[in-house]
């Protein structure tokens, strides 16, 4: 009997082909996604954080901010005190002064009240002042690169009338004169214009002065003077001309100027009527640079 031998080979391991599919290369993809996306999450969440933040101080901005624009574009010489609201509606007591350091002020009746909205690329503002306006004045304000405007859409008739008193809040030489009368704006429509630091004026704008006084003379009454500006920016290289007159009165004021880029120029001169020369003899010297019986005026 023969017996067959049977050798059996030992069974290797078999190891798994690496390169099969494990799940872990899907995972990690899947990780990275996911930081990705809350990344995103949150620089959105913190830009929507901001905007809402930057909304809400717009849409609340304290009366506060345009009265220190006012004060700063004035020169201190125009302020809003006591300012109440919003940016955008708000009032304020109104003070003439004569500058940072002045101790001359004089504050105007009632409160100052305004109004600011979108108006097309720009913004409207509108104005009242019981005391001062002619119902309500605005003014259209169109920003751009390098340039500013601000136009004014007057009511019909005049826009504001003051007492001429109220000017010596503006200091020399106004608290000098101590005017009484009142004075007066009326205007068509007159447009400022501000072009890379340079200022245009396309319009025209009076101010009387009605029935004026002055504690420097012994008469109850100087006169009615009109000073009138007409801008001319409409007509490049022509300067804006101003233009004083005397529509009645002793004292008899008259003069010519101009108003560029460069600033403003004026040449006037002061006489009295034969009749009150020596009522008016004091006045004279102190409006401008006496020269026999005229007062020459000269600015600029």
């Amino acid at each position: 009997m023969v017996r067959r031998l049977v050798v059996r080979r030992p069974r290797g391991r078999r190891f798994a082909n690496s390169m099969a599919p494990t799940g872990w290369g899907d995972s990690t993809y899947a990780e990275t996604a996911w930081e990705r996306s809350r990344s995103a999450a949150t620089r959105w969440s913190v830009f929507g954080g901001l905007l809402g933040l930057l909304i809400a101080m717009v849409a609340f901005a304290p009366a506060e901010w345009l009265a220190r624009a006012v004060g700063s574009a004035t020169e201190q010489r125009v302020l809003f005190t006591d300012a109440r609201g919003t940016l955008w509606n708000g009032s304020a007591v109104v003070v003439l002064t004569g500058g940072a350091g002045s101790r001359d002020a004089s504050a105007l009746p009632g409160r100052f009240e305004w109004s600011l909205g979108f108006a097309g690329t720009g913004f409207a503002l509108k104005a009242r002042h019981a005391c001062c306006l002619n119902d309500t004045v605005t003014l259209r304000l169109k920003p751009g690169f390098g340039r500013f405007s601000a136009t004014l859409v007057p009511p019909p008739g005049w826009v504001g009338q003051w007492p001429s008193a109220l000017l010596s809040g503006l200091g020399t030489p106004w608290n000098t004169l101590q005017l009484g009368g009142h004075l007066r704006v009326l205007s068509p429509g007159l447009t400022v214009e501000w072009v890379q630091g340079r200022m245009l004026l396309d319009g025209a704008l009076d101010v009387e002065l009605m029935q004026a006084s002055s504690r420097l003379s012994t008469l109850d009454t100087l006169g009615s003077y009109r000073l009138s500006l007409v801008g001319n920016a409409s007509r490049p290289g022509e300067p804006s001309q101003v233009r004083l007159i005397t529509v009645e009165g002793a004292l008899q004021l008259s003069g010519a100027g101009t108003w560029t880029a460069n600033g403003f120029r004026f040449r006037g001169e002061a006489t009295a009527a034969e009749a009150h020369a020596a009522a008016l003899s004091n006045l004279l010297n102190i409006i401008g640079r006496r020269s026999g019986a005229r007062s020459v005026i000269s600015i600029g």
